[in-house]
């Protein structure tokens, strides 16, 4: 497995390898092994995977609070995505700050997101499911959502999406989130 750190520290691009014959192709998606050798220490406890019919479909820019953030591992399986990181940790250099992946079923790369940043994609193309994995359970008590199209982030998207939840449309800015308890440290 090859590991691509992105623009943003810590969050990296993850490209299995893949082995193909008459009969097909197959890859491991995941070993605890390749990832600590990457420098990613993680311990998943919860695999999520959703569906989205139409293309143009808006997720995000989504968190959980401390104490149930989540570090999460996704990849596409089926169809495109852009797939979005924002680090929103107080005290960053980074802070507000942007990376996008396309993740595709064909491409079969996937993005490690760690705790700290909000997270969202755009579907690219019809009938497209995504599988990740979290490091913490969900905690309704502690979801949190910031406006996709923030001014103060910037995500280039690459086209305004057609549909979104009511909770993502009605989303706060990132200025106006005063409970954001994530504090950047510096890994020494």
């Amino acid at each position: 497995m090859k590991a691509t750190e992105t623009n943003l520290k810590d969050v990296y691009v993850l490209e299995p390898q893949v082995f193909g014959d008459a009969r097909g192709w197959f890859m491991e998606s995941w070993s605890l092994r390749k990832m600590e050798e990457a420098g990613i220490h993680v311990d998943f406890v919860q695999d999520n995977q959703s569906f989205s019919a139409t293309k143009g479909t808006l997720r995000g820019l989504h968190y959980q609070l401390n104490p149930m953030c989540q570090a999460k591992l996704l990849r596409c399986t089926k169809g495109s995505i852009l797939d979005v990181a924002v680090d929103i940790r107080k005290g960053s250099p980074q802070y507000a700050q942007w990376t996008a992946v396309e993740l595709s079923a064909e491409n079969k790369k996937q993005l490690f997101i760690p705790r700290g940043f909000a997270h969202g994609f755009l579907t690219l193309t019809d009938d497209v499911e995504v599988q990740y994995k979290a490091d913490n359970y969900y905690a309704p008590e502690c979801d949190g959502n910031i406006r996709w199209n923030d001014p103060e982030i910037g995500v280039k998207w690459p086209f305004d999406p057609v549909i979104l939840s009511e909770k993502d449309e009605k989303a706060p800015l990132l200025s106006e989130r005063t409970n954001l308890n994530f504090i950047y440290e510096e890994m020494r």
